[in-house]
């Protein structure tokens, strides 16, 4: 599984990290977490607001940090 976090490296960017990262911990999960800066990148998910967050391709949330539980279901 690869999960992508999609911004700039806001604060709101930094916290979804951190809270994806503590899910994946706590679901024991051994998913690959990537940081994506490029702008252009971003817009290729279709996304025009950070933070955002892709799990194996697919765009989960944007535009706010997501909730931990929401993360841990995206998981299974």
């Amino acid at each position: 599984m690869e999960i992508k976090i999609l911004g700039p490296g806001c604060p709101k960017c930094q916290q979804t990290e951190k809270i994806v990262k503590e899910a994946l911990t706590e679901a024991g999960s051994n998913a690959t977490v990537d940081k994506v800066t490029d702008t252009m990148e971003i817009a290729s998910y279709g996304v025009f607001g950070t933070p955002a967050v892709v799990v194996d391709g697919d765009v989960k949330s944007v535009g706010k940090v997501p909730k931990k539980d929401d993360i841990k279901k995206w998981l299974k």
